[in-house]
């Protein structure tokens, strides 16, 4: 019941957009760069976006991080307020619209609790992220990094992979179970900041250098605000990200029957996957590290499918309902121009992926992908995905992907 209300009160807000968009006087977001920062208690994360269109009804905003360009369409216009749907991450940025300002909140929707709303205020223009550096670098982020990130419950053992040109920044944070996408950001003096919102949630590193090749500061969401301590290490690396999930002993195959976005119930055991390659990746529309695969496996597929390889998707999103389901993970397919099977296969947790296929110890991350031979045998699993942002850890990925696929097929 819950799903259905919240299904039927964001078509209400479409419809009502519609409408709203075609009357007169009503203002669109101004063409161009605009500058915005979430308000967090003695922080902002800063973030940047261009909006294209000139029209109510033809408006495009793209969130700005790095070489990553996230669209956003279906703007709402009413009066002098806006609606930007957030649309893989159910939420929204919404508030009051001046000809060269947006302030307002970041709001999740379709959530049994209410989940308060992050504020921001944005201006319009070609702004910084962050304020021009008033000195120049005297060191260098540049390289990989461990990194370790220390909350109340835990320290998270991470490696950062970052590239600096004078005083402008970019790289990312890789982790057990993916990474956190394209970072921007400058180095001022021996104080850096790095920021990104790619439609999920806004993050925040800053810190200050120790020497050359130690760091300390902070890692600040909405949510919560960790310690940092980091590391100059050339060699730096995570566990093999092949050992967190494995066949349980006795067995040498999985098995799984589901319903695809038309209810159509689909089996590993079908006629089109006997005698292939088959790739089963573990993932949810809500998951931005699960977007990066479906990106690269999307692409790769209309190259390599012909070689005698399948993709199957296993969706597991916020609800445990097939409709909801089936709105979310077409939204996704669309986006990325999925040609692969996406399967409904029960609520976004590890506990409910594990259950779904239990011939493996557990699921730990999504994405998780599976790796099984002609014979139907799995013969790896991979935990996580740590995607373009991460630059030398995306290509070594894709070169080590190629090579064992290719060992697949000549087998």
């Amino acid at each position: 019941m819950k799903n259905i209300k919240w299904i039927n009160s964001f078509l209400i807000l479409f419809v009502f957009g519609l409408i709203t968009s075609c009357q007169p006087g009503i203002k669109p977001l101004k063409e161009g760069l605009w500058r915005g920062a979430f308000a967090l208690p003695g922080n902002e994360i800063p973030f940047v976006f261009e909006v294209k269109g000139k029209s109510t009804d033809s408006t495009s905003v793209y969130l700005i991080n790095g070489s990553d360009r996230f669209e956003l369409k279906n703007i709402i216009y009413s009066n002098d307020s806006v609606s930007i749907p957030i649309d893989l991450y159910a939420s929204v940025l919404k508030g009051k619209l001046t000809e060269n300002s947006f302030e307002g909140e970041l709001v999740k929707v379709g959530t049994d609790k209410p989940v308060a709303g992050v504020p921001f205020k944005a201006a319009y223009g070609e702004l910084p992220r962050f304020p021009k550096s008033s000195e120049a670098p005297s060191v260098s982020l540049s390289g990989t990094w461990d990194i370790n990130i220390i909350s109340k419950a835990d320290t998270d053992r991470t490696v950062g992979n970052f590239d600096q040109k004078e005083a402008l920044l970019t790289g990312s944070i890789l982790t057990t179970t993916g990474d956190y996408r394209f970072l921007e950001g400058v180095v001022d003096g021996k104080k850096f900041a790095l920021s990104a919102f790619g439609g999920s949630s806004p993050y925040l590193l800053k810190g200050e250098f120790t020497n050359d090749s130690t760091f300390a500061g902070e890692f600040i969401t909405p949510r919560s605000t960790s310690k940092v301590e980091g590391k100059r290490n050339a060699k730096a690396a995570l566990p093999d990200p092949y050992t967190a999930s494995h066949l349980k002993e006795g067995f040498s195959s999985i098995e799984f029957t589901f319903p695809n976005l038309e209810g159509k119930q689909v089996s590993l055991s079908d006629s089109i996957y006997k005698g292939k390659v088959v790739i089963v990746t573990i993932l949810g529309s809500w998951c931005p590290n699960c977007l990066d695969e479906n990106a690269f496996l999307s692409e790769w597929y209309k190259s390599n499918n012909k070689r005698g390889v399948e993709i199957i998707g296993l969706g597991f999103e916020r609800k445990d309902d097939f409709e909801s389901a089936k709105k979310s993970l077409s939204i996704l397919k669309t986006r990325l121009g999925i040609p692969y099977e996406i399967l409904f296969a029960g609520k976004s947790s590890t506990e409910a992926a594990s259950k779904a296929l239990p011939a493996l110890n557990g699921i730990s991350a999504f994405p998780t992908t599976i790796f099984i031979d002609k014979k139907g045998n799995v013969r790896k699993v991979h935990t996580g995905f740590n995607g373009p942002a991460t630059g030398k850890f995306y290509e070594e990925f894709k070169t080590e992907f190629n090579g064992f696929i290719d060992q697949l097929l000549t087998e």
